[in-house]
């Protein structure tokens, strides 16, 4: 019995998880821990006032805030100055674009990968077009279409340059579940003084442990609405970058801190309250063990799944083939030759408990550029099939899914 991780016990955390429903959709949102649910009524009920009043209930809303903050910031091996909470990465990744924009000047160069979400792709196209910034579009080092794409150090260097200011990236892709090396790659932008690299970790975050100090990144966000918890966003930035980023907040405010730059009013205080909760479950002090067998439980489980798809001649597997969870998280992506991928989820989910999903999932150009450009528009539109899974899911549920969508395919 592993130590850290019993997924009968996990699963009696998550009230969702006792419902009939079998949820394979957990790349677009976790569920969410009971006692999370419960620290935000609570908050509700008790202590739902304004942050800083001196009065009892005004002294506690205000403690579990920070608590909250503390706690967030603990949890990646981070100073509480270095991190700030809002609803989501992708505003997240908009405030600290819209703060960069007086760093940079014409001509500056910024590195964007097509791998990525849009999260970490939108906000940085419209900078480059504010600033008449160059972009620099960073993919694969193959021919497309390309349906194993990585970021490598070897295919980011040629791409940099004294110019270059930023280079964004995701540390594992919420379509194809690939692990990118953050660390090699960080390293690699570090060697042109002054470029900076900002990482979406948003699909990684709810597989594995998260360590600023071992990444040395300069900017990292991940959603713990992904990390079973409520729906709100942690934005990290290292204290060297903190010269570099304009205030967002009014004139008379403190801008010590990245929250007080980037805050903008702070964040929802009953849902940043709750993130202790998420904390203690994921292990606290111990999520580095709790996270290793994480892992090991969740290559079992996408080793179910891409052995499946593997033995057939008619699939293309998006991303690694191998379920080595040193590789990969279990997000995998597919499609079927000659199917739709849309009618494939649907007449699967007609006759089962599985939710699914098929899409492009917010990462347009990797669908529509890499994976799939030498395909009709109609069926890059309707992208991939998409099963992603957490911790909490279960050997026998993926067995089922397995013969059940076999079977729709021999009864199609």
């Amino acid at each position: 019995m592993p130590e850290y991780l019993d997924v009968r016990k996990a699963r009696q955390q998550f009230p969702a998880l006792g419902k009939k429903q079998v949820y394979f959709d957990n790349a677009g949102g976790s569920q969410v821990l009971g006692s999370v649910i419960q620290s935000i009524t609570d908050y509700l009920a008790n202590t739902n006032v304004q942050l800083g009043a001196t009065y009892p209930v005004g002294q506690a809303s205000t403690t579990l805030y920070n608590k909250g903050c503390e706690a967030a910031a603990s949890y990646i091996n981070a100073a509480a100055d270095e991190v700030v909470l809002g609803p989501s990465t992708t505003q997240l990744f908009r405030n600290l674009s819209q703060s960069l924009g007086p760093l940079l000047s014409a001509g500056d160069e910024l590195v964007i990968s097509k791998l990525d979400h849009e999260a970490n792709i939108a906000s940085w196209v419209t900078l480059a077009e504010q600033k008449n910034l160059t972009i620099k579009w960073w993919s694969t080092e193959s021919a497309v279409p390309c349906h194993n794409p990585k970021l490598t150090p070897e295919n980011l260097k040629p791409l940099l340059s004294s110019k270059t200011k930023l280079v964004t990236c995701t540390h594992a892709s919420n379509i194809l579940g690939t692990i990118h090396d953050i660390r090699a790659l960080a390293d690699t932008v570090h060697t042109i003084p002054g470029a900076m690299i900002c990482v979406d970790a948003v699909a990684y975050a709810p597989h594995r442990k998260l360590d600023m100090k071992a990444l040395d990144v300069d900017f990292y966000s991940f959603s713990w609405y992904k990390v079973y918890g409520p729906h709100i966003a942690n934005l990290y930035a290292h204290r060297r970058t903190f010269d570099k980023l304009a205030s967002l907040g009014h004139f008379f405010n403190p801008t010590a801190t990245l929250e007080n730059k980037l805050g903008l009013a702070a964040a929802n205080y009953e849902l940043v309250s709750a993130i202790p909760k998420v904390v203690e479950y994921l292990g606290g002090n111990n999520s580095g063990a709790f996270f290793k067998e994480v892992a090991e439980h969740e290559g079992e489980l996408q080793d179910v799944l891409l052995s499946y798809l593997n033995s057939r001649d008619d699939v293309t597997v998006y991303g690694e083939r191998s379920p080595d969870p040193k590789l990969r998280v279990p997000t995998v992506s597919f499609s079927f030759k000659g199917k739709n991928s849309k009618e494939v989820v649907e007449r699967t989910e007609a006759n089962s408990d599985f939710g699914f999903r098929w899409g492009g999932f917010y990462s347009y150009r990797l669908i529509h550029e890499i994976l799939m450009p030498d395909l009709p528009q109609e069926a890059r539109d309707l992208g991939v099939i998409r099963v992603s899974m957490v911790h909490y899911n279960t050997l026998e549920e993926i067995r089922e899914f397995v013969e059940v969508l076999n079977d729709t395919l021999k009864n199609w």
